[in-house]
């Protein structure tokens, strides 16, 4: 990998500034990556290096000037497909969408260009975002690029093979029920879910937020001061903030911390995962924290409850899309979907109410303790071509119990890289925070990162591909 390629955005900004680095060079050091490893790994769309090297040269010549935009000026950064960017169409990762260009940027779209970052790409996603896979009806599959044969996860799939595989430091992933973690942990990411109305989304959905996958926990806060600005089109929204989005200060000493090992549903923790978190958990026993074991936040009822209100709503959603067009939808999401045919309005509403029930289980959990780890995934990985880690519509959303419970109790919460399996794969270990206190969550993080001290080698492109 280009010596580059390695440096957070603090750093590169650094060297735009002391003017021994243009954005101009680093994009054609990105350039050359994507080149090198995005036929394996199947990451982008819309990826535009023309376009990119003259939003490159408009930000060398801001630099050279001294007026730039904002601290992301220059800085290469991908956004999941599902993020609209004007102009350009947003297929929501499935074949059966007509594609029509976006009428207007996104929040994050506009927030990104507002502080001149450089948009290169969007990012692969599968069939609605309703996956944790690369798989999709629209996109070509997505891969792992730390093992091209195992899945990425998702939905935000093509961010973290992105990232993974050295695209720039900044992807811009979305998360319903884990959508920026999952990923960030099957692929060695940092992926922060930030408390809902943090970062401004559109269309909002219950539970639906944004955040960065990045290489390091600083460049994700770094993100943060762009990201979190609000936008009057996300009624949940929150008020501007003047946080320091990059103190990083925090002593753990007597912090009670609680250990949750079963998510109480779905899938059982690989040995390799308990190993790893429980290995996690003593680091912060040595910085001083109280680690008390916890249980789980969420029951078979909420997760079916839920299952039931999402099939529902989205049926309602396609029902009324021509048949000919329907039928081009991922058999897998399909079958799942045609079971909301069958779910009564009473049954939806009930469903959703399970959301109110885990939002209580988390709230009480919250008051015996300040912060809870986690497994991120159950599982150390699956097979590229799976559309989940089942592989069975009956049985969906089996590997969301560590990570769903915390979209719905609206609090931030984290991936960061604890280890590797011993098949070589990484392994993440979630971090959750009290609602709001989102830079409790990045210190937690920044903290433990320099405990085990990241990750020092990635992957590089193979020679042949699949």
């Amino acid at each position: 990998m280009n010596d580059l390629l390695k440096l957070t955005i603090r750093e590169i900004a650094s060297l735009y500034a002391a003017r021994k680095l243009s954005p101009s060079e680093y994009w054609l050091a990105v350039e050359a990556r994507v080149a090198a490893f995005e036929q394996h790994v199947q990451a982008l769309y819309l990826y535009d290096p023309e376009n990119a090297r003259e939003q490159a040269a408009a930000s060398t010549a801001r630099w050279m000037k001294g007026k730039t935009l904002g601290p992301l000026d220059g800085i290469p950064v991908t956004l999941k497909e599902l993020i609209a960017t004007k102009g350009q169409p947003v297929p929501l990762g499935t074949a059966a969408v007509e594609l029509v260009p976006a009428a207007e940027d996104a929040p994050i779209a506009a927030r990104m260009r507002e502080d001149g970052a450089v948009i290169f790409a969007k990012t692969t996603c599968p069939d609605y975002g309703m996956l944790s896979s690369g798989l999709s009806s629209f996109h070509h599959l997505s891969r792992n690029p730390w093992d091209l044969t195992q899945n990425p996860g998702g939905s935000s799939a093509g961010a973290a093979a992105a990232g993974a595989a050295g695209f720039g430091p900044l992807h811009i992933g979305t998360d319903i029920g884990g959508s920026v973690r999952l990923p960030a942990g099957w692929t060695g990411l940092f992926g922060f879910k930030p408390s809902q109305g943090r970062i401004p989304v559109d269309p909002y959905y219950v539970g639906r937020c944004a955040g960065p996958m990045t290489r390091t926990v600083e460049d994700a806060a770094i993100s943060m001061a762009t990201l979190s600005r609000p936008d009057w089109r996300d009624g949940t929204s929150l008020p501007p903030n003047d946080f320091d989005w990059l103190d990083s200060a925090i002593d753990v000493k007597g912090m009670k911390i609680g250990l949750m090992l079963d998510a109480g549903v779905g899938l059982a923790v690989d040995e390799d995962v308990r190993e790893a978190v429980i290995a996690a958990a003593k680091r912060f026993e040595e910085a001083g924290a109280i680690v008390v074991p916890v249980g789980p936040v969420i029951t078979r009822q909420m997760l079916d409850g839920l299952d039931n209100f999402w099939r529902a709503r989205f049926w309602g959603d396609i029902e009324k899309m021509p048949e000919e067009r329907r039928a081009l939808i991922l058999p897998y999401i399909y079958e799942w979907a045609k079971g909301g045919a069958h779910v009564s309005g009473v049954e939806a509403v009930r469903g959703f109410n399970q959301t109110i029930e885990m939002r209580k289980t988390c709230g009480k959990l919250f008051t015996t303790v300040d912060a809870v780890i986690s497994p991120t995934n159950p599982i150390v990985s699956y097979p590229a071509e799976w559309a989940s880690p089942t592989n069975d519509p009956a049985l969906p959303f089996e590997h969301i119990g560590f990570t769903v419970p915390w979209n719905m109790s609206e609090q931030p919460a984290s991936s960061i890289n604890c280890g590797f399996s011993k098949s070589g794969m990484p392994i993440g270990l979630q971090i959750v925070g009290p609602r709001y206190d989102d830079l409790f969550v990045l210190k937690l993080s920044r903290a433990f990162e320099q405990w085990t001290g990241g990750i020092s080698q990635w992957p590089e492109p193979p020679t042949a591909v699949l």
